[in-house]
Order: C-alpha cells, then sequence, then structure tokens
C-alpha cells in the first residue's frame, strides 16, 4: 500500500510515497525548508503542501523532532519551542483534511532500520540507532522492539559541561569545520558514554553522515558493540513514517 511518509527536522520537511509493506521507496522526494519562525501554523501549512504535491489521499505518517506521547510534542529539539505541549497530530490533520500519525523522528528511522535496513538481522539483545543531522536522535531496541522517545542526543556529555548534540552533531563538524577524524573522535567519546550506559550489541549510526560513513568509520577506534551505517540512509525517517501510519491504519 503507498502512504506518504513526512520526515520534518530543523532545517527541512521531505516527504515521499512509500510502499508500506516493503519499504520501497515509490516517489522521488520532495523537499521544503522548514520555515521560519517554525511555529505550527507555517509548519502545518509545509507539511499541506507537500501532501498537495503527490495529490495525495490517505494516512499520513509524519516525524517530529521531540518527545511525541499521544499525538502531543511535550518537547522541541531544533524547532520553535512553541510546539511544547502542542497537540501535534491535530494540527497536522486539521491542517490536511487528512488522517495523520505522529511519532518521534529518530523512532520512526529506527523502525524502518530494524524492519528494512541494518538492523533486519539484529532481533534479539539491544540496539541504538544514532541519527547525526542538525542535533542527534537515538532509538534503543530490545529484541527488536522499540522503547520510544529515548532523546540520547540530550545527555551530557562528562567534563564537556554540553549536550551530546552540541559537541559531536553533524551540523557541529560543518560550524566548527572539523575534520572527519576530528569529529569522528568525539563521536567515539559519545559511542563510549552510551556503552556505559546500555551495553548495546550494536550501534546503527543514521542521519545524512551514514552517506560518508567510510570517511569516519576509521578514526572509531574502541567500542565492543558492533558499528554499522544506516542503509536506508537519510530516507530512514520517511519509510518509518510510512510504516507506522499504515499500521495504524490497518488497525
Amino acid at each position: 500500500m503507498q502512504i506518504l511518509g513526512i520526515d520534518i527536522g530543523g532545517s527541512g520537511i521531505k516527504g515521499r510515497l512509500v510502499d508500506a509493506e516493503t519499504g520501497a521507496l515509490i516517489s522521488e522526494r520532495h523537499r521544503i525548508d522548514t520555515p521560519q519562525p517554525s511555529i505550527p501554523a507555517n509548519v502545518a501549512k509545509v507539511v499541506t503542501e507537500i501532501v498537495r504535491h503527490f495529490d495525495y489521499r490517505g494516512p499520513v505518517g509524519v516525524t517530529f523532532p521531540a518527545i511525541v506521547q499521544h499525538g502531543v510534542t511535550l518537547s522541541a529539539a531544533n524547532v520553535d519551542k512553541s510546539w511544547i505541549g502542542a497537540h501535534a497530530q491535530k494540527i497536522f490533520q486539521e491542517a490536511t483534511g487528512l488522517p495523520v500519525h505522529v511519532l518521534n523522528d529518530a523512532d520512526a528511522a529506527g523502525v524502518a532500520e530494524m524492519t528494512f535496513g541494518a538492523g533486519r538481522e539484529m532481533q534479539q539483545g539491544v540496539v541504538i540507532l544514532l541519527t547525526f543531522g542538525t542535533g542527534i536522535g537515538s532509538a534503543i531496541f530490545l529484541d527488536g522492539k522499540l522503547l520510544p522517545n529515548t532523546e540520547f542526543g540530550h545527555v551530557p556529555m562528562p567534563m564537556k559541561g554540553i549536550h551530546a548534540e552540541h559537541y559531536c552533531s553533524d551540523r557541529v563538524r560543518k560550524d566548527q569545520k572539523l575534520k572527519w577524524g576530528e569529529w569522528a573522535k568525539r563521536v567515539d567519546n559519545y559511542l563510549t558514554l552510551m556503552e556505559l550506559l546500555f551495553s548495546p550489541d550494536a550501534f546503527i549510526i543514521g542521519g545524512g553522515v551514514s552517506k560518508k560513513f567510510e570517511k569516519f568509520e576509521p578514526y572509531i577506534r574502541r567500542n565492543q558493540a558492533k558499528i554499522v551505517p544506516a542503509q536506508l540512509q537519510n530516507d530512514a525517517g520517511i519509510v518509518g513514517a510510512a510504516m507506522t501510519a499504515y499500521q495504524q491504519a490497518e488497525q
């Protein structure tokens, strides 16, 4: 079944049609810059524009960079703080006139990777997906089951006095003009902290940097867990959003 997945990020909002049963991408990606200010009305307008671009009528899956409980956004990472406490699901449903399911962006990416991507053979033990982009998103799975809304990008880095996403996100790499080796050392420190806290069997590295895994992977020197790039790369969130909307529609 073709389902529209939309991925809302701090810098861009993108959508694609997905075969929700196979994870196959059916259409080309359509991207619009995240509006500034990224208040609910402005973001809802862009989501509606993407729906109209595809001339789509059906359930929509939408990812959001926030803790999402029962359709309500309880935080706001890299978007306007007016989203805190907003009923995002209702806002997007009213704007589009369609049934919408909203979930955390990294959770969506994790669900897709565990079903169709790098994690499909990792259904036993603890697996952590980390997306490195404007911030750092996270999803953790135990025996293939998701624990939602972990937000590990906001854990404080020991001795650094800052959250992880202000230390080793891809935005930090670009803004500080870090070489791949310099940035990878920071990522390695972060993964070491994650290992200390959760003893995972594997990390899946997602977000835009997953396409350049070979550039920094040699510099990540210590970690007991297996480290692999996301196979669905930057489209994982879109696929996971579409999967979730499809599953909700089938219930």
